[in-house]
């Protein structure tokens, strides 16, 4: 059994009414969309932009409701999930959105912000919440007195760090990465990257990890989907995907990625040796 099954998820989005003659217009962003993940594995889905890929993240993240299709979590069903069932699947999967600032509340400082599930789900941590998010806080890599700092005070890598700390308060089973490191320079991504797969080696858990950057798929996950127009259109393993690509999608998506020459790539090697 899978930790997350997704089957079938379809979801259509309909406008207000201003199409021609005034008929509503039905677009679907998520077509029959079905997989799996399994505890302690990083699926990563990936498309250009407008594949439906971060929607597919919310509704298997319950952030959206689907028009047609189920999420099974651990066993049990949760498409239509509420009150303590809700409650319970909220404790087991945690969301890293893509913008932390938009994320996190500038008017409450991080102490606040990352036990701010622990409120939510009525946990008292032992030891009181001060200490509670300074362990927090050292684990993904900041420095604890800053507890009571706010948002604004942090550089984008460390507020998406203090986004990581916030998921990880209620220990779950899957975290569900949308976009989390695409609006970081290259540098901090890679800190960032770093940091994720450290935790997941620690704490064992899932990523469901979105992505529409190639290398950075390449380097966190076991398995990738690969979405477009609504679609999952491939399904693999890494190595598979990346080096044995099927559909013709894939394929062109592999020879956009910049890639450096290799003779040119030698010769600097060869000057920095010298």
């Amino acid at each position: 059994m899978s930790l997350l099954e997704v089957r079938g998820v379809t979801k259509q989005f309909v406008s207000s009414g201003d199409g021609v003659m005034g008929r509503k217009a039905v677009f679907t962003a998520v077509d029959d969309v079905s997989f799996d993940v399994e505890l302690g594995e990083t699926l990563a889905i990936v498309g250009e932009s407008g594949s439906g890929k971060s929607t597919t993240a919310r509704i298997a993240a319950r952030l959206l409701e689907p028009t047609e299709g189920t999420v099974t979590f651990d066993g049990q069903d949760v498409t239509r999930a509420k009150g303590k069932d809700l409650a319970r699947f909220r404790n087991n999967v945690q969301v890293v959105f893509q913008d932390p600032f938009s994320s996190l509340n500038p008017r409450y400082p991080v102490e606040r912000i990352v036990t701010a599930p622990l409120t939510y789900q009525g946990i008292t941590p032992k030891g009181g919440r001060r200490a509670f998010a300074q362990e927090l806080m050292e684990r993904v890599g900041l420095n604890p007195d800053h507890c009571q700092r706010y948002p604004a005070q942090f550089s984008g890598g460390q507020a998406q760090r203090i986004g990581i700390a916030r998921a990880l308060a209620v220990n779950p089973k899957l975290v569900i990465c949308d976009e989390a490191v695409s609006a970081l320079d290259v540098s901090i991504q890679a800190q960032v990257l770093e940091l994720l797969m450290r935790l997941q080696r620690e704490s064992g858990f899932s990523y469901v990890f979105i992505a529409h950057d190639l290398a950075v798929v390449r380097q966190i996950s076991q398995r990738v989907a690969v979405m477009n127009k609504g679609r999952i259109v491939e399904l693999g393993s890494r190595d598979q995907v990346f080096g044995e690509p099927r559909d013709d999608y894939t394929k062109t998506l592999l020879a956009a990625v910049p890639r450096i020459n290799p003779e040119w790539d030698r010769r600097r090697r060869a000057k920095e040796a010298s």
